[in-house]
């Protein structure tokens, strides 16, 4: 074998991910929003209000469309229910939960397995209740230990500490929860932070309770949001879609606009094929996200195993973002930004016909037809605040 392909998987040949001989587990620690928490290279008294201005008395608004005092009120309130789930055990026993650790709030499940008649009846009834449940996607993979983190971050001692899922969990659930589309055509705007924080928030509450459903059945199930894995990597190989230039998931049902979750268990499942429609080769002559991120930090050429800084992945050749860049827009902007999500082409309304034709376009030999197509006939200019309000 070449040494090139020391890291190969099987799975590799169905989703493209080239991981080369120097690839190296990513410990959180080095997490861009971990960093800003010890490392003097992220961490500023800057850094800081961002984060604190997620509860209302630090928002610092201000007159800027898109930053007054209602567009903070509602993007905080989008983010409550998941800071709830965040904290629920943060002060006594340090977990914070759905973000450094997995979730555990979770009741004594069924003693004794439920025995399914098959894996498939498994899977359609795990996918029926995560439907229930309000997940928008749903696949299922193999556990693949290249994509869990080294070490979770530990927010008491600003180091890593072990990973606290069990290692014998063959199968991991993923779910997607859409981003709102007019939501985001505010971005850059802390009204436009109200598509993220609802994202987690309906992630946190359908991973709880699809966990609780599967512990009930009388098999182990653990929830995650932002912990404990890269959750891309996972998604693609569960057969959400593929990934972009600006280094996010683009699916086939909501393009790049997804929150992403897992549940890994032992309960047998059918696992899903990784899908292609074209996203690498679109994304080959598509620039717009890195034309349009002001802080340049998504890159323009062709896909490689450049490193920027200690928050990238290592021995992966890919497109890769320059996160210290990224961030530091973000602070400066008080509010997360996703800029490169409201100018992605496939940043569409696919329940429109004429949306799916494109789509089809985009992934066959016409895609710089449906690039001009977008050009053209797509307004991708930010939308101000202040007519989402006056929407009814």
């Amino acid at each position: 074998m070449s040494k090139e392909h020391t890291n190969k998987r099987p799975i590799d040949d169905l989703t493209g991910f080239q991981v080369l001989d120097t690839f190296k587990k990513f410990d959180q620690r080095d997490d861009i929003f971990c960093r800003s928490q010890w490392d003097s290279k992220v961490k500023s008294d800057k850094a800081g209000a961002f984060f604190s201005s997620y509860f209302m008395p630090n928002a610092r608004s201000r007159k800027t469309d898109g930053f007054s005092q209602r567009d903070y009120a509602l993007r905080n309130a989008a983010w409550h229910v998941t800071n709830i789930f965040r904290d629920i055990n943060r002060q006594a026993t340090g977990r914070k939960e759905g973000f450094f650790d997995h979730f555990t709030t979770h009741d004594e499940g069924w003693a004794e397995p439920y025995s399914f008649d098959s894996d498939d009846q498994a899977t359609h009834d795990i996918r029926k209740a995560a439907k229930l449940f309000k997940a928008d996607l749903f696949g299922v993979c193999e556990f693949d230990e290249r994509w869990m983190y080294s070490g979770i971050y530990s927010e008491a001692t600003n180091d890593s500490k072990p990973m606290d899922i069990p290692d014998k969990l063959p199968f991991v659930i993923v779910i997607g929860e859409s981003m709102d589309l007019g939501l985001t055509e505010t971005v850059p705007s802390a009204l436009s932070g109200s598509a993220t924080g609802l994202g987690y928030s309906y992630d946190s509450v359908t991973l709880i309770t699809l966990a609780q459903y599967i512990r009930n059945l009388g098999y182990r199930a653990y929830a995650s949001m932002n912990d404990s894995s890269l959750g891309i990597p996972l998604a693609v190989q569960a057969g959400f879609g593929e990934v972009g230039r600006h280094s996010l998931l683009i699916t086939e049902e909501y393009g790049p606009r997804l929150r992403l979750g897992r549940i890994f268990t032992d309960l047998p499942l059918k696992v899903s094929r990784p899908k292609k429609f074209g996203v690498k080769e679109f994304c080959s002559v598509c620039d717009r996200c890195a034309a349009a991120c002001p802080p340049k930090a998504i890159p323009n050429d062709e896909p490689s195993t450049r490193i920027y800084n200690r928050s990238n992945l290592i021995g992966v050749k890919k497109w890769t973002v320059d996160a210290e860049k990224c961030f530091k827009f973000w602070v400066n902007q008080n509010t997360d930004c996703s800029i490169c999500i409201r100018v992605c082409p496939y940043n569409r309304d696919y329940s429109r016909w004429h949306n799916r034709i494109w789509r089809k376009l985009a992934g066959s030999p016409l895609r710089r037809l449906a690039l001009w197509l977008d050009d053209q006939f797509s307004n991708r200019i930010r939308k101000k605040s202040n007519s989402w309000w006056s929407e009814s």
